[in-house]
């Protein structure tokens, strides 16, 4: 890769190595499509107004959109070349972009949207050392996992209405709760609000109805990933998810960052994932490696204090990758569609430092996490904000998600 003539600073998610798509909005140029290069992003309908996509034969619409989702539908044969074009554009002073730099916003200038129109949402549970704490903390011990787990990717559909963009407040939410020494459950406000640290991957292709999609040709089907924070109520989940699982100690709010890095950016960084043991049944198999080495962070900011870390994690931990959660999903002939977003379950580690909710860190409220500010936290108090990053390093290269950030607001009445 060429240097870039754009002004990228050290250690910048947005390097030239990434060129992710979002979807902006300020008041002079209404919602559009950009893409995120150090601090700036580049608004592609001037892009293209300047004749910068002109031999792709491209309408100004797919640009000039409330989604990602027409963009995306244009195949990975087009978006990879419009990907790569974008990255020798920045790094060519011959480009019409070199001398047009109003073609650039400044990124505390635009507001960023919910990058995608999501169709369907599905979470898995496919990282084994949160199934594993989870187990420990509320079943057995010595039989942590349910017979099932080590041989599919658990998952279950979830409620697309109430995903939100990074920097969107949520509601601390109401639902029966049963409190201690009660047998009866009363409505009130949950007192045990967690995060979960997760990442998303959206979908890139339809298939129809009746078909399938085998796992080593699962990546055709996914165009990018973000992160992911998938909110729960942990007392209003623990009373309602006998028989049929989460309802609405989920459906209150899931918080997604902005900007979809490609699964193209992320090649660099891939990893062989976790032994499974036993061996899985053959439509769930795959050659190569298909796990991501992700750094992931998570910190807490009381209302007014600095953000402290509670969580050091990494996606390459997880089980169950990509493709063995796309070929689960569509093995019973389960169709996809372009936007449609797949959540990965909690990502966890192997040390109580690189859990991913405030559940395991505390273990269920035993073990206070203590704050810098001086505070302890069992789960999330209101007026806190929880902001997750991501981000992949390798010889020099990186390619990161940003964050996703959201405020917890006391409940309504």
């Amino acid at each position: 890769m060429r240097k870039p003539w754009i002004k990228i600073p050290e250690k910048s998610d947005f390097s030239i190595h990434n060129i992710p798509f979002g979807v902006f909005y300020t008041e002079k140029t209404g919602t559009r499509l950009g893409i995120a290069i150090g601090k700036q992003v580049l608004d592609l309908v001037k892009a293209h107004k300047l004749g910068v996509f002109d031999h792709f034969h491209l309408e100004e619409s797919v640009f000039k959109n409330r989604f990602l989702n027409d963009y995306i539908s244009l195949g990975k044969e087009t978006t990879n070349k419009i990907r790569k074009h974008i990255q020798s554009e920045l790094c060519d002073i011959n480009s019409i972009l070199y001398t047009h730099m109003d073609a650039f916003y400044p990124m505390e200038e635009v507001q960023m949207q919910l990058p995608v129109a999501i169709g369907d949402y599905t979470d898995f549970y496919s990282s084994i050392e949160h199934a594993t704490n989870v187990g420990k903390m509320f079943r057995d011990p010595e039989n942590a996992l349910l017979p099932n787990w080590k041989h599919l990717p658990v998952g279950y559909h979830g409620r697309t209405s109430s995903i939100v963009v990074s920097s969107t407040d949520i509601h601390r939410p109401n639902g029966q709760v049963i409190l201690a020494q009660s047998k009866s459950p009363i409505l009130a406000p949950s007192s045990k609000i967690d995060f979960e640290l997760e990442m998303g991957f959206i979908i890139g292709k339809n298939t129809a109805l009746g078909t399938s999609v085998k796992a080593d040709h699962a990546e055709d089907y996914i165009f990018g990933k973000v992160l992911f924070n998938d909110w729960s109520a942990r007392d209003i989940q623990k009373w309602e998810y006998v028989p049929l699982g989460p309802f609405l100690g989920k459906s209150f709010a899931s918080s997604m960052s902005p900007w979809v890095v490609t699964i193209e950016a992320l090649d660099y960084f891939r990893v062989s994932g976790p032994v499974q043991e036993p061996e899985v049944l053959p439509y769930l198999s795959f050659k190569g490696r298909k796990n991501f080495d992700i750094h992931l962070e998570v910190s807490i900011a009381p209302l007014n204090k600095q953000p402290s870390v509670v969580s050091h994690s990494n996606f390459k931990y997880m089980y169950w990758n990509m493709a063995q959660q796309l070929a689960h999903h569509t093995v019973n002939g389960c169709n996809l569609k372009v936007g449609d977003l797949m959540a990965s379950g909690t990502i966890s580690g192997k040390d109580p430092g690189s859990y991913g909710s405030m559940l395991e860190l505390s273990w269920g409220g035993k073990n206070p996490i203590k704050l810098d500010s001086g505070e302890t936290r069992c789960f999330i108090e209101d007026y806190d904000t929880v902001i997750m990053k991501g981000y992949c390093e390798k010889d020099g290269i990186r390619v990161g998600f940003g964050t996703v950030s959201t405020q917890l607001l006391p409940s309504n009445p």
